[in-house]
Order: structure tokens, then sequence, then C-alpha cells
């Protein structure tokens, strides 16, 4: 059942939503002050920042591979009995689904004619050469392969792990629980969710204004509608209006129905260019494409042009970089509540591998087909892509036969692309801005779905392309910082886990007849009701108890509690730091999948857990002895370990 009632996390939506705010106003006031403001900011990032964000997306990298091959990479994300809700053929769907979107339509064919026709600065090859050719694709696939991927699956893991398996909060602020406890709901927890908010917001605003442009371009070259900023504007509203008529026809009706009716309009546009293309050459070229890539990932991956510096990598490399990281909380978050159940080696793989090897068949059919094109028809496709890339597509699809048929089918697919991704973005920032909660009132995704369009309007007025590319790059900006953060909250968080599942059995040995009492509750599914009570009268009073002997011994102890949870941290001597845990733990269906229930089936709870943080087992049922008990073995773990 909807609820009308405002859900709303104050300080992360006034701080959102008011910068987003000031940046708007800014920008339609003065337009041409604005552009150059952008224009510096651009530069100052990329000559200031840019080694951070090639250092930083190659962290994201390394970390997600060894968190697959390591020895956390059996740790499932849910509770340790618990399995993937989806098969794995609707899951790597659903990957799919999310690694599609405007960008491939705009730099399917774009982009690999770029660097063909002009290749990197600093690169000693002639531009439409052969050797062009080659490079071009590497270059694409570097820019959309594995590294974005990366990206997303940590955002995607720091979610599951901490939502899923320690109950918390469905928002990036969840990292910070390992290093602050639960004042991760303060102040510190606002900022970091705020910022997520804010790159993500421009993050899609800068996918949409991109799309506006190429729907623009294509309806002019359909039906000579004029091309300029203006009808761009218009577009977006039209197109925010249609959004707005698929989030109040909820998440089934809306999302998942435009979402299906995407993956089958892509499949037959590649198809259709697959077939009407050089067909045995693009599947030759996408093995060689891939082995290429594989085996110059690691030059890429650091290449900075330090010693021939140029505009090239803040133009492409660097531009990537920011836009993958400001949508990662988008596209994170979804990939996350469809993976729930998977062992942490599953999903990062997945993740990887997946989305990755469809968009370089995706690139591969454009890109390569587009390349022969111009090759064996005197260049002239390169330079009408020169002369407006947001025409590269159209130009292609002219030289292909049925290019009428694909034409239309192309401005289909980019205006639903829009649209899925405009309402699946407002439904992401409003969960983030609503604390987590995930069943909020329909209005507000109405605001968020509006408050997209007006930034990308805004930001197409005050400087096209090139103030869209900036926003993201300097959104993103603040948030890298907040993913490297939420990598170590990540890590230290798997390593607390494995110290505690080294002897989580209570301390104390149960008396005789314990055990059927244990055994009972083990096997009882228990309502929220229930497990709430347990909290009440067994949880707190056990912890309240340790907490107030450690304080009469001279310790330093600190509980903190709400409805939901209690936790007891204490400072040990040595500079230990103990901290036990305790929060109820819905188990239950995802509340939002492409593929999914509709979300009244989808949240409702079909038991609870009363379940400590970090070390992922269930305490209801226990006595208050055994709950004590329990405490004082993780305290002996700890004090048994070398003081700082």
């Amino acid at each position: 059942m909807k609820t009308s009632k405002i859900k709303l996390c104050w300080p992360v939506f006034l701080g959102a939503a008011g910068t987003l705010l000031a940046l708007v106003a800014f920008a339609i006031s003065t337009p041409e002050t604005a552009a150059e403001v952008f224009r510096q900011a651009q530069d100052w990032v990329i000559l200031h920042f840019g080694w951070f964000y090639i250092l930083a997306v190659a962290v994201f990298l390394v970390f997600t591979l060894l968190l697959a091959f390591g020895r956390h990479g059996a740790v499932r994300l849910g509770t340790d009995d618990e399995t993937p809700e989806f098969d794995n053929v609707s899951w790597f769907a659903m990957l799919f689904s999310a690694g599609m979107g405007i960008g491939l339509m705009f730099f399917g064919v774009a982009e690999p004619m770029m660097h063909y026709a002009t290749p990197p600065t600093g690169d000693p090859i002639a531009p439409r050469s052969i050797e062009a050719a080659r490079q071009a694709m590497v270059t694409t696939f570097f820019h959309w392969g594995l590294h974005a991927w990366a990206v997303y699956a940590v955002v995607g893991l720091v979610l599951a792990y901490f939502g899923f398996r320690r109950g918390l909060p469905l928002t990036i602020r969840s990292a910070l629980q390992p290093f602050i406890g639960e004042k991760f709901r303060g102040p510190a927890g606002h900022a970091v969710d705020a910022f997520a908010v804010i790159g993500t917001m421009l993050g899609v605003a800068t996918s949409l204004g991109f799309g506006a442009a190429q729907a623009n371009a294509g309806l002019a070259h359909l039906v000579g509608l004029p091309i300029s900023p203006g009808m761009q504007v218009l577009l977006i509203v039209g197109i925010i209006a249609i959004t707005l008529v698929s989030v109040v026809a909820g998440l089934d009706a809306g999302i998942r129905r435009l979402s299906l009716l995407n993956l089958i309009l892509a499949a037959a546009l590649m198809g259709f260019v697959l077939l009407a293309g050089p067909t045995l050459f693009l599947i030759q070229a996408f093995v060689q494409n891939t082995g290429a890539y594989l085996a110059d990932i690691v030059g890429r991956t650091f290449r900075m042009h330090a010693y021939q510096p140029s505009g090239w990598l803040g133009g492409w490399t660097l531009l990537y970089w920011a836009w993958w990281i400001a949508w990662s909380p988008f596209v994170g978050m979804f990939i996350a509540r469809v993976s729930r159940g998977r062992t942490i080696r599953e999903f990062v793989l997945g993740v990887l591998l997946a989305p990755a090897g469809f968009t370089f068949a995706w690139m591969t059919i454009f890109g390569n087909t587009a390349i022969q094109m111009d090759m064996a028809q005197g260049g002239w496709l390169s330079a009408a892509v020169g002369q407006d890339v947001t025409l590269a597509l159209f130009r292609f699809l002219d030289a292909l036969p049925l290019s009428s048929i694909s034409a239309w089918l192309a401005t289909a697919l980019i205006v639903t692309f829009f649209v899925t991704s405009a309402d699946s973005a407002a439904l992401v920032v409003d969960t983030i801005a609503s604390g987590g909660s995930e069943e909020n009132p329909v209005w507000q995704r109405i605001f968020w779905a509006c408050a997209i369009g007006a930034l990308a309007s805004a930001l197409l007025l005050a400087g096209g392309l090139s103030a869209l590319q900036t926003a993201a790059l300097i959104g993103a900006l603040p948030f890298t910082v907040v993913m490297l953060i939420a990598c170590w909250g990540l890590s230290r968080a798997l390593k607390e886990e494995e110290e505690a599942r080294t002897g989580h059995v209570p301390a104390r040995a149960p008396v005789l007849g314990d055990w059927q009492r244990r055994l009972a509750a083990a096997l009882h599914r228990p309502s929220r009701s229930t497990a709430s009570r347990h909290l009440d009268a067994s949880v707190r009073p056990a912890l309240e108890a340790v907490c107030d002997e450690l304080r009469k011994r001279g310790g330093t102890a600190e509980l903190s509690s709400d409805a939901d949870a209690v936790a007891l941290t204490a400072e040990l001597p040595g500079g230990r730091r103990f901290a036990y845990a305790v929060r109820l733990h819905p188990m239950k269906e995802a509340a939002f999948a492409l593929a999914g229930a509709r979300p009244a089936e989808a949240s409702r709870h079909q038991w609870w857990r009363v379940e400590v943080i970090g070390a992922g087992y269930d305490i209801f049922g226990w006595s208050r002895d055994d709950i004590i008990g329990d405490v004082m073995a993780g305290l002996d773990r700890v004090m048994a370990q070398p003081a700082r």
C-alpha cells in the first residue's frame, strides 16, 4: 500500500536539493558566465585531479578482483543460508539492462569513428589507417569495459553487503558503520548521502542531455525538426512528462515494461546491423578487439600522457571515469537489489564480465561496421561525424538498407532509454534522500524526475554538451573520495566478520535443557513484533549489563540504541576497540527489479532475524546469559590480539 506521508532525511534532501537548485539558478540566470565558469572549473579539475581519477578507478578494479579471488569471495550478500533471488539467466538479463543506456546509442558509432579519424595525441598513428582502426576499437573498449563496471561493482557491493548482510540502510552512508558505529546515522552519513545524490543527479543529467541532443538530431534528420538548445529543452520536457506517467504507473507497469521494451528494441537494432553489415568480419573483429584490449589493459589503466600533455585525456578518459562514478549510486543500487543471495565472487565476476561482454559486442557491431564503411567509401562518414557528432548514428544508418525504419527504431530506443533512466534514477535518488526507505509517496519520485529534467535543461542552456561533461566531471570528485572510504569500510567490515566467525558460540555452555529451547528458536520464523520483543527483553538488558560493568571497572563504554538495533562499543586497554551490535534483519524480496514483482509483494517481510552485525548469525531465542557469554567470547578474542 502506497503511503502519502513525507519520508525524507531532511539534512540529505536540503543539502543536495539546495546545491542543485543553486546550480540551476546560476546556469539559467547567467548562461554566458556559467559556461565560462564551467570551462575554467573543468580545466582546473583535469589539471589538479586527473591523476586522482586515474588512480582511483584503477584501485576500484584491483579491489573488486581481489575480493572476488580472495578469501572473502565466498561471503554471501545476505544471510549464510540465503539463495539467489533470481536464476542466472534472469540475473544476466537484468545486468544487461543496467549496462545499456543512452551512452551506447550516442557513442556506439561516434567514439570509434572519432578515435579512428583523430588518434589520441601522442600516439604515432596515421589518421584513418588500419592501425588507427585497431587502436580506435581498443580505446573504445577501454572506456566502456571492466573499469566502468568495477566502479559500479564497488558501490553495488557496499550497498548489498551492508544492506543485506548487516541489515543497515540501503545507502552509501552504511559503509561508515565500521569506523564510527551508530554515529553513521548522523552528520557524516548525511554528508555522504548528499554527495551521492548530487553526483547521481549530475551524472544522469549528463546522459539525458546527450540523449536530448541525439533525439533532436534524429528528429531533424527524419522530419526536419530544427536543432537548437531550446528545442532540446522542449524534448526534455516532453520526455519527462512521459517519465511521470511511468512513475505513476509504478515499478511493475512502468520501469519493468519499458526496460523489457528497451531490450527488445536494442536487440533488434543490433541484430539488424550485424546482418546488414559485414557479419563474418564483425565476429572476427570482436575476438581480436577483446584480445587487444586485455593485452593492453595495464598500460592504458595508468596512462596519463605526462610526457606529452594534451587535452585528449580530459576530453575522453577522465570524462568517462567521472561519468561512471557519478552514475555509480544509480547503477550500483540497481545491481545490488537484484543480486541478493549471491556470493561476492559471483557478484563481481557477473557484474564485470556479463555487461562488459554485451557492450563490447555492441561497440564492435556499430563501430567496426562504421569504420569499414568509411574506409570503403572515401571517408564521408568520418567527415560527417566530425561535423556533427549527434548525427553520427543516423548518418551511419542511412548507408544501410531499410534506413527509414532503422532510424525511427533508433529514435524510439533513445526515447525509451531516456524514460527508463529518468524513472529509475528518480527512484534511486528518492531512496537515498529518504535514508534508505523503500516505500515512499509517489510525489517524491515525481519531484526528483522533474528535478533531473530541470538540471539537464539548465546545463544545456548554459553551455550545451560541454557544460554537461563539466558537471559530471566536477560532481564526481567528492563522491570518488566517498567511494574510496567505502572500499576501506567494506574491507574492515569483512575483516571484522572473519574475526567474529572464528568463535561465535557463547562462552557459557548451556545447561541441560537449554539446547531444546535454542533448537526451537533456530527453527522458528518470528514476525517483526516477536523479534522486537526479544531485542527488548533479552538483548538490551544483556548489553546494558556488560556496559555498566565495564564502566564500573574504569573502562570507556557506550551503548547506542534505536527501535531496531542496539550496539555496545568500548575502548579497551592497549588501544583496542570492541564492538558488539545487534539489529533486526528482515528476510524479504528485493524492493524493485526490472523483472520483479509488484511493490506490495516485493516488500512483504517473510520473517525476521535478530542478527549480530558483522558476524551474520541469529541470536533469536538466546537468553540474557547466552548473549552475555557471546559478548565475553568476543571480548576475549579482542584482548588476545596484540596491543596497538
